[in-house]
């Protein structure tokens, strides 16, 4: 695992344990990542071959931070409440296009960045809908942010436990 692939999985970190403890919370943090992803790889592909290496990084931060911001403007009008509830996950949106970028996720195959978008949108999703199912459950211990970060790790235990190799006597 390469530096750039650990800085990319832990950025993801963030918005998905704070932003999942409803799973319609989730859908929309991962709708609005795919809608600001998808935009920001379709303008950095045309402004890619246009920009000198030492200005890259920069009009990328810019585009990012726009992007978001339009997509953040555009929540806060369909839905307030919504918006009051993810609004600091999504500012890491930009953040994430940003790191994205510099990993080469932009220019590598259309299925591998179609597995990784689906991947992180499954994993909100889920978790989501687990962390509202046990806390409507009765444990509320579930909804919050350390309920999240405990479930993520016994969702983490229980798959390192089913993909383990059968030891050969």
């Amino acid at each position: 695992m390469n530096k750039s692939s650990t800085l990319r999985n832990s950025l993801m970190l963030a918005p998905l344990i704070g932003a999942t403890d409803a799973w319609l919370t989730a859908l929309g943090l991962w709708l609005m990542f795919i809608v600001v992803i998808g935009a920001y790889g379709v303008s950095m592909a045309a402004l890619r071959s246009r920009l000198i290496p030492s200005t890259r990084l920069l009009a990328s931060l810019l585009l990012a931070a726009t992007l978001t911001s339009c997509a953040e403007l555009a929540a806060q009008v369909g839905s307030l409440q919504w918006h009051q509830h993810v609004g600091i996950y999504a500012g890491l949106i930009a953040v994430q296009c940003v790191v994205l970028e510099h990993s080469g996720f932009f220019q590598a195959s259309r299925l591998d960045r179609l597995r990784l978008c689906s991947l992180f949108g499954a994993l909100m999703v889920g978790l989501g809908l687990l962390r509202e199912l046990i806390g409507n459950g009765g444990l509320h211990l579930a909804t919050l942010v350390p309920g999240g970060f405990i479930l993520l790790g016994l969702l983490i235990a229980a798959w390192q436990a089913w993909n383990r190799p059968t030891p050969s006597h």
